[in-house]
């Protein structure tokens, strides 16, 4: 893993290392030895650029590194040449890292350029759009904050966790409308779901104090 790593963070210089010396190759000897040096440093350049570094994004954001992360991403400098899914992820981490910033805004544009970008699995759509519903929610805009968490849990999310956190949301949006009858309801599969994140857990204890109070 530490071997992947590193040759993610160095494959652009080592691609034209080898190109450099498949010129040598070349020049001293013929095309054929040089090709193998031609052929594997245009594999590592392509991914440098096609492919980026997404994955020392995620060893950072998993660790809690949030200026790594940032270092990372911003060691990206043709965001519009990385393959189209990945280009989602990118603009996905850069949402995900402005909201940690309290940058509201930025987080909102990154976060819609991924979505519109695509992605292959529906769990990773949805987690964006519940992000997305998060995001609207901070700004104060609660209808558009539902809209994006229904929709989140249409398209499906990706564990437990955030199902709870989705539901919580919905929860906390419909006793803000007074819809008292679909927070109770919300509430319940939230909890049972049973989920283990501290912050979650602990809006659902204090949600459990009064709601069973409330009409409906």
């Amino acid at each position: 893993m530490k071997f992947y790593t590193w040759l993610i963070r160095y494959r652009l210089f080592l691609g034209i290392a080898l190109v450099v010396l498949g010129i040598v190759a070349n020049i001293y000897s013929s095309f054929w030895p040089a090709f193998p040096l031609y052929f594997i440093g245009a594999i590592l350049i392509f991914g440098h650029f096609f492919i980026g570094p997404l994955r020392l994004i995620q060893e950072h954001m998993e660790a809690g590194d949030l200026e790594g992360a940032e270092r990372v991403l911003n060691s990206v400098k043709f965001p519009n040449l990385l393959y189209k899914p990945i280009r989602s992820a990118y603009y996905t981490f850069k949402g995900q890292l402005a909201m940690m910033k309290q940058d509201f805004d930025g987080a909102e544009a990154n976060m819609k350029k991924g979505l519109s970008l695509g992605t292959p699995m529906k769990e990773v759509k949805g987690a964006n759009l519940l992000q997305m519903g998060m995001i609207s929610l901070q700004k104060g805009d609660l209808k558009q904050g539902e809209q994006y968490i229904r929709q989140a849990i249409r398209e499906g999310l990706p564990d437990k966790e955030n199902e709870a956190a989705a539901y919580l949301q919905m929860c906390n949006i419909m006793m803000n409308k007074r819809e008292f009858r679909a927070a109770k309801e919300f509430f319940r599969k939230s909890k049972a779901l049973k989920p283990t994140t501290p912050e979650i857990a602990k809006q659902i204890k204090e949600i459990e104090k009064y709601i069973s109070r409330i009409p409906g």
